[in-house]
């Protein structure tokens, strides 16, 4: 099973380690890639700092995030585990895992991201401000720049088992699994149920979205769970205690879209 995560826009602080090495991370097959954003970002944030906010698209309150940018070459990294944060993070508790489960996650689990293209949870980097919706001066818009990479590595990546798609819209832009590999792919949809009227009503909330998401992400890695397909993932998911609704898509080489339905939001 590989699990594909969206990163967090807030970020624990850089840690006191050896600054990020490029060909230390995980799929080698985006190194040069990864420095040629990694060097442009560097630049801008090096230079006009307004231009660079603009950019970036910061506001007044995170013109911080400049400065913090321009030093990433010497920057201490750590896990990226602890660098995302957010409630899809805090959800899934990386750091209370116990020792199998974080071995899973390190396996498992990929965190897209503008500025690495796609990083393990066990990869270290540092803290960085850098969105997929970013398009920088050189380098263009990023989930274009990163998609021919992407190809390349990620089907090799997703093997022949089970690819469980998180990622927000953004970031699924700069992958699509495609064929064989997306006739294995599922992704997920949140639903809140709650009685109006006597009648059940549904909706997306994003809050809840993402703390479900994480919820689920620990429980597969906490009890072992390891399905091979979408329609395993179903069945695991529903002896979990979760209320699934999922059907096989009409034509094969297309994912298959679960929702998962909460009637009480935490």
């Amino acid at each position: 099973m590989l699990v594909l995560l969206p990163p967090s826009e807030g970020k624990a602080p850089s840690g006191d380690g050896a600054p990020v090495r490029l060909e230390s991370l995980s799929l080698p097959g985006l190194t040069g890639a990864r420095r040629a954003v990694l060097e442009e970002l560097v630049e801008l944030c090096s230079g006009d700092e307004e231009k660079a906010r603009e950019v970036l698209g910061l506001s007044e309150g995170l013109r911080g995030e400049v400065a913090k940018n321009a030093g990433l070459p010497t920057a201490g990294a750590r896990p990226a585990g602890e660098i995302y944060t957010g409630v899809l993070y805090d959800a899934l508790g990386l750091g209370t895992l116990d020792g199998a489960a974080r071995e899973r996650a390190g396996r498992q689990l990929l965190v897209f991201s503008g500025l690495w293209g796609a990083v393990s949870v066990a990869d270290a980097i540092p803290s960085y401000r850098c969105s997929m919706g970013v398009k920088l001066p050189g380098t263009g818009a990023l989930a274009a720049h990163w998609r021919g990479p992407m190809a390349e590595v990620m089907p090799e990546a997703a093997g022949d088992g089970l690819v469980l798609d998180l990622r927000s819209s953004a970031y699924a832009a700069a992958w699509k699994p495609k064929g064989e590999v997306a006739g294995r792919t599922a992704t997920v949809r949140v639903l809140h149920a709650q009685m109006v009227d006597g009648v059940e009503k549904r909706s997306v909330v994003s809050h809840f979205n993402k703390a479900t998401k994480g919820r689920i992400v620990r429980a597969l890695l906490s009890g072992g769970a390891d399905p091979e397909d979408p329609a395993e993932l179903v069945e695991a998911l529903r002896d979990l205690g979760h209320t699934v609704e999922a059907e096989p898509p009409a034509k094969a080489g297309r994912p298959w879209a679960l929702d998962v339905v909460v009637r009480e939001i935490h």
